[in-house]
C-alpha cells in the first residue's frame, strides 16, 4: 500500500494517491491531471477510482478531466447532484482498492454532501482518514458556504458538522492519520496549523472543535465565531465543480499564446482584459505597464487572484518572467480563471524596448519610514488583515485591509503622500497597483513591510497575541 500526499502550497491544498496492487485511487485531484497519470503509469498501475470529499470552492478540481482520460470512476458522498456521470456514494458504502478498502463516511457540515473517505489496510485495520474540509488540522471547515441550501443557516450546518465529528469521526482509534484536504492559509478554515498530516489522537487533544465536554451550542457558537466572508470566487468555483469545465489542454493553447508589445496593447484594450503583473515585487515597482494589477507567483498566488478579481470570466494578458508563461496559466486555471488570452512576449523588458509608455512605484525603507514619522507626520495604511492589525500596529496607522481595499477607497488622501505597508511587502506591493489603477498614485510603499518596521524602532501598539482575538 502507498499513501502519498500532493501539497500545493500556494493554494494550501493537499491531494491524494493511494496505491494498492496495481489499483489507484485519487483523492481531491487538482486541474492538472497528467502528474496523477504518470505517478501511476510508474507504478505499473490503473487509475480506477475519483474520491472528490465535496463540491470544493477554492479550487477546480481535476476530476472531470482525470476521468475522462483514464476512465475511472467518480466518486461523491450522499446528497451530491453533480452534472456528469458519477457514483453517489451511500453511507458507509465500501471501495475495493487492491488489498485495501476505502468507506465513505457521510459527514455534512461543511457541505451537505461533504464526506470523510476511511481507508483500512489489507488487515482490515482502520489506518486513515481522507477529512476533507470537515476536519482540519487544529480546525474544522467553515459552515457558512453552503447555507443557501433552501432554509439551511450557518448555525444549521455547524450543527450537524458537531454531529459528524462525534459521530463518525471522533470514535476512530487514536493512531488513526488525518489527511486534510487544506492546511494553514486556506480561506475554507479559521485557524489552521501549518502541518498536513497529524494523528486523530493528538487532534483530540488540541484542536478546539474536538473537545469532548463541548455542548452543540458551544460548538456552533465557536466556528460560526469570526468568519469573515468568503472570497467571491468560490460559488464560482463550485459551480465548475458541479457542472464541468473546458479541458486545460486548451486553456493552456490559449493563454500561453506569445504577443508583441502592440499585440498586447491591442489585446487588453479591445478586450477590456486586466493587465496581471506576476513578477516579483521588487520588479514591478521598478517599472510595470500603467494599470496593471501586481500579483506576484511568489505569494499566495492563486488566492489573491481569485479574492481581487474575482469574475473567474474576466480576460487576462500577462506580464511574466520569461519562461513562467505555462505556470501562471496553469496556476489561474485551478481558481478557474481560464480567459487568459496571452502574454508579453519577451517580458517586461520587451514593453521598455519598444518605447512603450510605463510607471513605477515610490519605495523606501523602514527607516526613511520612522525618519518620516518623525517629522512629517504623513498618514500611515496598513493592509494586513484585521487580526494582524490589532495584534500590532503602528501608533496612528489606519487599517485597510487588502481583502477590503475597494471597500476603503475614500479613506486615502487625494493629494497628500502616504505610506502603504503589509507584513513582508508583497501586499502592500497588490494594494499600491490597485490603487495606482484607480487612480492614486501619491503612495509610498514601504518594504519589508512590519517585520523591518518593528527591527528599526518605530512605535508600535503593544502586542496581543492573535489567538485571543
Amino acid at each position: 500500500m502507498k499513501v502519498e500526499q500532493i501539497y500545493t502550497g500556494c493554494l494550501a491544498q493537499g491531494a491524494y494517491y493511494i496505491e494498492s496492487n496495481g489499483e489507484v485511487a485519487i483523492i481531491d485531484p487538482l486541474r492538472e491531471v497528467q502528474p496523477y497519470i504518470k505517478k501511476a503509469t510508474a507504478d505499473n498501475a490503473k487509475i480506477k477510482y475519483i474520491f472528490e470529499t465535496h463540491f470544493h470552492a477554492d479550487f477546480v478540481s481535476g476530476h472531470v478531466t482525470l476521468a475522462k482520460e483514464t476512465g475511472a470512476d467518480i466518486i461523491y458522498g450522499p446528497k451530491a447532484n453533480p452534472s456528469f456521470e458519477a457514483i453517489i456514494a451511500k453511507d458507509n458504502q465500501e471501495f475495493k482498492l487492491g488489498d485495501i478498502t476505502i468507506t465513505a463516511l457521510h459527514t455534512p457540515g461543511h457541505t451537505m454532501e461533504s464526506t470523510t473517505y476511511l481507508l483500512r489496510d489489507a488487515n482490515g485495520k482502520d489506518y486513515a482518514i481522507f477529512s476533507g474540509d470537515t476536519l482540519f488540522l487544529g480546525d474544522v471547515g467553515r459552515p457558512d458556504l453552503a447555507q443557501k441550501m433552501g432554509v439551511l443557516t450557518e448555525r444549521d450546518l455547524a450543527g450537524f458538522l458537531f454531529d459528524s465529528l462525534r459521530e463518525k469521526i471522533m470514535p476512530l482509534a487514536d493512531d488513526v492519520i488525518v489527511y486534510p484536504a487544506h492546511g494553514a492559509g486556506s480561506a475554507c478554515g479559521k485557524n489552521m496549523m501549518k502541518e498536513t498530516v497529524d494523528t486523530l489522537g493528538n487532534q483530540k487533544k488540541m484542536n478546539y472543535a474536538l473537545r469532548s465536554d463541548m455542548t452543540k451550542e458551544e460548538f456552533i457558537d465557536e466556528v460560526i465565531d469570526g468568519l469573515l466572508p468568503p472570497p467571491q470566487y468560490f460559488p464560482l468555483n463550485v459551480k465548475l465543480n458541479k457542472e464541468g469545465y473546458e479541458d486545460i489542454k486548451e486553456v493552456l493553447v490559449r493563454g500561453t499564446r506569445a504577443l508583441s508589445p502592440k499585440a498586447f496593447e491591442a489585446a487588453a484594450n479591445e478586450t477590456g482584459a486586466i493587465v496581471l503583473d506576476v513578477r516579483h515585487q521588487d520588479e514591478f515597482a521598478k517599472g510595470h505597464i500603467p494599470r496593471s494589477i501586481f500579483i506576484g507567483l511568489d505569494g499566495s498566488f492563486a488566492p489573491w487572484v481569485g479574492a481581487l478579481i474575482a469574475d473567474v470570466k474576466q480576460p487576462i494578458v500577462l506580464v511574466t518572467p520569461v519562461g513562467m508563461e505555462e505556470e501562471t496559466v496553469t496556476r489561474l486555471s485551478r481558481v478557474g480563471f481560464d480567459g487568459t488570452l496571452g502574454y508579453l512576449e519577451g517580458g517586461f523588458n520587451a514593453w521598455k524596448k519598444a518605447a512603450m509608455e510605463y510607471d513605477t512605484v515610490n519605495q523606501v525603507d523602514a527607516d526613511e519610514l520612522k525618519k518620516a514619522i518623525e517629522t512629517d507626520q504623513e498618514p500611515v495604511f496598513d493592509v494586513r488583515k484585521e487580526s494582524e492589525y490589532l495584534s500590532e500596529h503602528i501608533i496612528d496607522a489606519k487599517n485597510t485591509p487588502l481583502d477590503f481595499l475597494n471597500d476603503h477607497l475614500a479613506e486615502f488622501p487625494n493629494k497628500k503622500s502616504f505610506y502603504v505597508h503589509c507584513a513582508g511587502g508583497y501586499r502592500s506591493m497588490i494594494a499600491s497597483s490597485i490603487l495606482k489603477s484607480r487612480g492614486i498614485h501619491n503612495l509610498i510603499d514601504v518594504k519589508g513591510g512590519f517585520k523591518d518596521i518593528k527591527e528599526v524602532g518605530i512605535p508600535v501598539t503593544e502586542f496581543v497575541c492573535p489567538t485571543t482575538l
